[in-house]
């Protein structure tokens, strides 16, 4: 018999789909979902399965799947899949945008609290043992540019409020409301108008060929020397070597990495050493929510997809 909705095996971030799976039946009582244990397994049960998600699915595995109708990426970004493939089988490609948002804008808070008061010198110096007096600075007042205002962009500015500080909006439509204070278009002069009013410049936005390399040599020497550099999004949307030379020059303050380019990031690239950079390997969105709320928009999708009804979170493929 065939399955109502097939869950491919291979997790993310080192945790099995077993969790995922079990929150999509948690969900769709009514539906036979099942999870892939093995390569086997999976070809097996592709055959017959009108909806399929998980991280990937290469052209091998698309070649068995002669019912599909429906692929739940459990990714934001589509890129590594055969979507060319995908669009002339009629399968229609949803992703996992939005629910990574609450995570990696906590974080970019995080990091922006962590400059403001200094923690980094802070936990330097206990790990020296060290009591000696520093002084910090205060978020409030501030002006914190935002490039990009889809879910992640809207969460930090949600997030900023209270704080007492005037936020900017870079977006490609800049006429639509946004929750900032100001919003701007992706001009440069616009863009480099809103980095050198900036305290601290959070990169939310997916990368196109308008934002590959948005932040560079001109960005980094049009923004202030107190200024933040916080990037949740994707590493080539900064230039590195850019990067690397305005923090060594102390042309800015500091910066956040979640993502970096290349990634992973090696182990003997110069990042990893200076003391004004803080880096994490692209986990800031991985919290224990993450199948939860990919499993909620999985199964709006399935009764969606089954009514003909609107699905969520559509990208590509037989639109």
């Amino acid at each position: 018999m065939a399955p109502d909705l097939l869950v491919l095996r291979e997790g993310t971030e080192g945790i099995s789909t077993e969790p995922y799976a079990e929150a999509l039946r948690e969900r769709l009582r009514e539906y036979d979902v099942r999870r892939a244990r093995t390569p086997g397994e999976e070809r097996e049960l592709i055959a017959s399965a009108p909806v399929a998600t998980g991280v990937r699915i290469d052209e091998e595995l698309l070649e068995e799947a002669e019912a599909l109708e429906l692929f739940c990426c459990a990714f934001s970004g589509v890129g590594h899949l055969p979507i060319e493939a995908l669009e002339a089988r009629g399968v229609t490609v949803t992703n996992a945008g939005g629910i990574h948002a609450p995570g990696l804008a906590e974080q970019a808070i995080g990091w922006m609290l962590a400059f403001a008061r200094d923690l980094h010198e802070g936990y330097r110096r206990q790990r020296r043992r060290e009591w000696r007096h520093f002084q910090s600075r205060e978020l409030g007042d501030s002006t914190v540019t935002i490039v990009g205002m889809g879910s992640i962009g809207h969460a930090v500015t949600e997030r900023l409020q209270g704080f007492g500080v005037e936020t900017i909006a870079v977006r490609h439509s800049p006429e639509k409301e946004t929750p900032t204070d100001e919003v701007v278009g992706y001009e440069p002069e616009a863009v480099h108008g809103a980095l050198a009013r900036s305290d601290y410049v959070v990169i939310a936005c997916p990368l196109t060929e308008t934002t590959r390399g948005l932040i560079d040599a001109e960005a980094f020497a049009t923004m202030e020397p107190h200024s933040v550099l916080v990037n949740m999004a994707r590493g080539p949307i900064v230039d590195t070597d850019a990067l690397v030379t305005a923090l060594q020059k102390n042309a800015i303050r500091g910066a956040a990495l979640d993502v970096t380019d290349p990634e992973p990031l090696p182990e003997d690239h110069p990042l990893w050493t200076l003391g004004n950079v803080l880096i994490t390997p692209h986990t800031g969105g991985h919290t224990p929510q993450h199948w939860p709320r990919l499993a909620d928009i999985v199964a709006h999708n399935v009764r969606a997809h089954e009514e003909g009804s609107e699905l969520r979170n559509v990208v590509g493929g037989g639109l």
